[in-house]
Parts: C-alpha cells; structure tokens; sequence
C-alpha cells in the first residue's frame, strides 16, 4: 500500500501493535512520520504490555509527535527529542468523542428504544455502572478478583445497574461466565441490583452509555479521557497508568485489582457525596476537541 501510494506523510495513532508495524514500514521506504498521542508513558514495560514498548518504539521512528498534553511532551523531551518536532494538540479521542456525544444527546429516544429492544436493558432509575477490562497484566487473579468485586457491588446495592461489554479474548470470558454469568439479570438479582452482560459494543451506543453512567470502572486507557470529557468518575483497575494527568486532576484514581479495594471505592462514590462531586466536577485535561484541527493545521505549515 505505501509502495503503490506513495504519501508525503504517514500519520499513525496511539500505541497498538498496527501503530508499531505502519511506523516501521514508513521508516523503511523513508516516509515520514506523524505519531498521533505521542509521549504516553508508564516506564514500565510490562504495563501496560505490549502497549508501552510499542509506544516507545514508535516515537523512536517518528518525525512529527502530536502530544496530547504538557506532561506527554516532556516525557519525549526527556527522551531527546528536538522540542521543534513536539506539538501539544490535545488528544482526538476527544474530537471524536464530543462530535458523538452530541449526536447521541439528540437522539436519547432512539438510543433507550435500542437497548431495549436489542438487549432487553432499561437504566431508568438506576445508577449506572460503566465497565470495560481486557488488559493483558490483569489475566488470571486479578480479573477473577474484578469480577468477584462486580458481583459484590450488584448484592449490596438494590439501585445499581452494572453493564459490562466483555471483550471477546477467552482469558475475560473464563471469569465473566464462570463468575458473573450466574447472576447476570437486567431485570434484577434477587434483592440486588442488577448486572448485564453485553457484547463488544460499537461506539455510538457505547458513548450513549457513557453519558449516562454514574461512574466508570475500567482497567483501558482512552476511557480515562473520554469519561472525565463527560465529567463522570473513573476508577482504573492499574497499578499504573500512562494517563496520569486524570489522576492529578482528581477525576480518575488508580485502584488497582484488589476485591475489597475495588468494592470499597464504589461504596465510597456511592454513599459520600463530597467524594462523587469532587471527581464528577473535576476539570478534563485531555483537549478541547480541536485537536485533528490543530494537527492538520501543523502538518499543512511544516515542510515534508
């Protein structure tokens, strides 16, 4: 494809192995390279895995770094990079996230109407918990933990709902089923709450239910942009994160895959007010939604 096409520039996002691998391909028919979310890190790289060496690696190939916030570029100044070749964008998750959200905000009818019908699923007065997990790390003890946690939020509070999309990797299924399948129940388990297992979900219904969520549980990463955008709580099943700005901000905390930390945490945004308000009100530092603007802007500007 780059062979037939032959671009002036190569744009690559994030830190997925197919980043990696386009960077590489760029770099060896002397194409440059534009990285979008530059200078994430941990300085672990086994966590997030493969997740930060391929981040690492791929700023190594690039020529333009599209740093989504102040402390990103610093950690590829550190790393040497020429500060001309460093841009502070702000991240285009939020571009996309906000273009979305205000489509889905329009059309709340049709997205209760959805969920409904495809998933026999119905928020109304319920308080929303929001999970995603399929980190590698997590594998094993600490996703057995995660869902133990899960069911022992659903038994101690009769007002919760949680919907969890679970990722198709076996190593997520295993616990879930074996775990959370027996008393998964949109309608209620027993005196509980609720919990509802749904398939990966495209973005659309995802962002509808991200904005009606009462907090967010999650062990991913762009999640801990998205949800403080929308101004709800997020606990992070990491030790570590690559997104540390959440967690300065006060919007996201690290909480790691302990049971009893995990539930403690949701009881504490649950029945203590302060604590909600002091994450839901916390300011997003991930961009303003003009980051694609400002990048191409930059890329039109600087000679190829």
């Amino acid at each position: 494809m780059l062979c037939q096409e032959q671009p002036d520039l190569v744009l690559v996002h994030g830190d997925t192995t197919t980043t990696l691998v386009a960077a590489l391909a760029a770099f060896y028919l002397k194409i440059p390279v534009g990285h979008v979310e530059a200078g994430l890190r941990t300085r672990d790289k086994h966590r997030p895995f493969p997740e930060e060496i391929n981040r690492h690696l791929t700023g190594v190939l690039t020529d333009y770094h599209f740093a989504p916030t102040p402390w990103a570029r610093d950690n590829l100044l550190a790393e040497g990079v020429d500060p001309e070749r460093i841009w502070v964008t702000g991240n285009t998750v939020i571009d996309a996230l906000k273009i979305i959200a205000d489509r889905v905000n329009q059309e709340k009818g049709h997205w209760e109407k959805y969920f409904a019908r495809e998933h026999r699923l119905s928020l109304a007065g319920k308080r929303l918990i929001l999970v995603t997990g399929h980190r590698r790390e997590n594998f094993g003890t600490g996703f057995e933990n995660i869902c133990w946690a899960l069911r022992d939020v659903v038994e101690a509070f009769p007002d919760v709902l949680v919907v969890y999309p679970v990722h198709h990797n076996p190593h997520v299924q295993r616990p879930v089923n074996e775990i959370l399948f027996p008393v998964s129940n949109a309608a209620g388990t027993g005196s509980g709450g609720c919990l509802a297992l749904l398939p990966p979900l495209e973005y659309a219904p995802f962002v509808y239910l991200l904005s009606q969520s009462y907090l967010v549980l999650t062990d991913s990463g762009g999640i801990q942009e998205e949800a403080p955008a929308l101004g709800k709580p997020v606990l992070v099943m990491r030790d570590v994160t690559e997104r540390p700005e959440g967690v300065w901000a006060k919007t996201v905390k690290l909480v790691g895959t302990d049971r009893a930390r995990i539930f403690q945490e949701i009881r504490e945004l649950f029945e203590n007010p302060a604590s909600y308000e002091t994450m839901a009100q916390a300011r997003n530092p991930y961009g303003d939604g003009q980051a694609a603007r400002r990048i191409v802007e930059i890329i039109e500007a600087a000679p190829l």
